[in-house]
């Protein structure tokens, strides 16, 4: 996914700003893993090759994303789709 892209997006939940932490990109700088982060609820969303993860709470299935989350952060995450130690920063 394009940068581009994900700078026009928002929270699924509250339309709250997005911030962005590229886990890799491939070799045109388009993103292929990454989390984005809603400042105003804390909820995280995955990229996962390529496509951000967006669905509302009742249709993400969160036993498929909570590894990745907890892997790419090193915080725990909560059930609800939140971090339960956010970081202070998250870069854009």
């Amino acid at each position: 996914m394009r940068i581009e892209t994900i700078k026009k997006l928002c929270c699924s939940f509250d339309k709250g700003d997005l911030k962005l932490t590229i886990v890799s990109k491939d070799t045109k700088d388009n993103i292929l893993e990454g989390i984005l982060f809603c400042d105003e609820c804390k909820r995280v969303y995955p990229i996962v090759s390529g496509i951000p993860i967006m669905s509302p709470d009742e249709y993400r299935e969160f036993k498929l994303e909570r590894p990745l989350l907890e892997r790419w952060t090193n915080d725990k995450v909560s059930d609800n789709f939140r971090l339960s130690e956010s970081k202070e920063q998250i870069n854009e």
